[in-house]
């Protein structure tokens, strides 16, 4: 069963990103004194009463705006209110009603859902500062006064969220959704892959790089299976990285990326590969995370009989350091291979996952070792005692010698392609740990 969904709204810098955080327990999302930094929908969980529902954060609401991106960030939070069982309104005490607030609550009277009007940035203690009463005019019923920084009100705040949605708590479910992070650089065309995969304009999507900052989680259940897909802003080169928002957005991804289970590498095959998506990619093979290369845009590059193979090959040469990937080549504006996509996905979450028996490991280690035998050093040759599976992702492996020095990488690298040549573990990077034992203490 599906948790409860409340909403928080409101104009533009009112604190609305502070009070999410505040109530999730953690920095989810981005806060800077600049209107419009949130700009997509961005969910967390909040517990209140020993119960868990889903906090929904949005943009600013510009009821009248020429500005696409405005325009648009007003389009998600309307999704956001039509989705809700519950809306948080956050108005600004230091400004006092104004004509947007009024526009506002207006559009969530018609909605018909049930609103909390929070009055924020009453950060002192004591009576009820008299500016508060003058909320009254929007018809939305008690204020309440909160401090989204230092949590003052919180609590009596969410005791009327939970009036309103505690008819609505189920039975929480397992949580057995693939966590999948969407990245690359900017403008590889990431939300267009997440709105095409919800069936919705879940991300707001612009030819403009940069459009997205925060990372946002969108669930999706279909036939393939069911997911969380994280849509992450572009990384973009440190030197391009100008604002202290860049720089959260940046961090905000790799955070993602330790987040998910399966990372997405998005490319845009218009362009061709960078320098930039050597280093995207980079991220989430040190983080241990199983990849899939996607190279999208496909319906618009101009092809012949063999683009498609010439672009694989020139990506595992570029991508050498984790040619274990698949490569798959998309177009997320059309939907072409995008359901191949998801079943890849499945794929390299159970490659990323898999353990192997010890005895079945040391089986390929001693055939290995007949094939080609350990280096040598100054008349002192390696010898691998046995290999045992430490753990899951990625999958770790612990190999026992009697000297590290000897353990050169070419021989571990090998050993590793022999045990990919029987297991297979496409898509997933390894991990090896090598501990030095004498042959007495073996």
């Amino acid at each position: 069963m599906s948790q409860p969904i409340v909403a928080i709204v409101g104009r533009p810098n009112v604190g609305k990103s502070s009070l999410f955080n505040k109530l999730c327990g953690q920095r989810l999302a981005i806060v800077e004194d600049t209107p419009g930094v949130t700009r997509d929908r961005i969910y967390g969980e909040c517990e209140w009463r020993n119960k868990s529902f889903l906090l929904v954060d949005t943009g600013g609401i510009e009821p009248k705006t020429d500005d696409i991106i405005l325009s648009r960030m007003r389009a998600q939070a309307q999704i956001a209110i039509d989705t809700s069982d519950c809306i948080i309104f956050v108005t600004d005490l230091r400004t006092g009603v104004v004509s947007t607030d009024s526009e506002i609550a207006s559009m969530l009277l018609k909605s018909g859902k049930p609103v909390v009007l929070a009055v924020n940035k009453c950060d002192f203690t004591g009576e009820t500062p008299a500016e508060v009463y003058e909320f009254y005019n929007l018809g939305l019923g008690d204020p309440y006064p909160v401090s989204s920084i230092h949590g003052l009100g919180t609590g009596d705040l969410l005791d009327r969220v939970y009036e309103f949605i505690s008819d609505k708590f189920d039975e929480k479910e397992e949580d057995d959704a693939i966590k999948v992070a969407v990245i690359g650089k900017p403008n590889a065309g990431k939300s267009s892959l997440i709105n095409n995969l919800c069936g919705e304009e879940r991300a707001i999507v612009s030819d403009i790089p940069g459009t997205t900052r925060d990372a946002t989680d969108s669930v999706v259940e279909n036939k393939h299976g069911k997911y969380v897909f994280i849509d992450t802003a572009g990384l973009r080169r440190q030197s391009k990285v100008e604002d202290n928002i860049e720089r959260y957005s940046v961090l905000r991804a790799q955070l993602a990326i330790e987040r998910a289970t399966v990372c997405v590498i998005m490319i845009d095959g218009s362009e061709g590969f960078t320098e930039q998506d050597s280093k995207v990619a980079g991220l989430a093979h040190n983080a241990g995370k199983a990849c899939i290369i996607a190279v999208n845009k496909w319906d618009i590059v101009e092809k012949t009989g063999k683009t498609m193979d010439v672009m694989r090959k020139e990506l595992m040469n570029d991508l050498s350091f984790m040619s274990y990937a698949p490569i798959i080549f998309i177009s997320a504006k059309t939907g072409q291979r995008v359901g191949r996509l998801l079943d890849l996905i499945n794929f390299v979450d159970g490659q990323n996952s898999m353990r192997i028996q010890t005895g079945k490991l040391n089986d390929i280690l001693a055939d290995a070792e007949e094939r080609v035998q350990p280096p040598t050093d100054k008349g002192k040759r390696l010898k691998i005692y046995y290999i045992t599976q430490a753990s899951t992702r990625p999958p770790t492996f612990v190999v026992f010698v009697n000297s590290k020095d000897l353990f050169h990488y070419s021989y571990q690298r090998y050993i590793d392609n022999s045990i990919r040549g029987v297991f297979g573990l496409e898509g997933t990077p390894t991990k090896y740990v090598v501990r030095e034992r004498n042959e007495n203490s073996r």
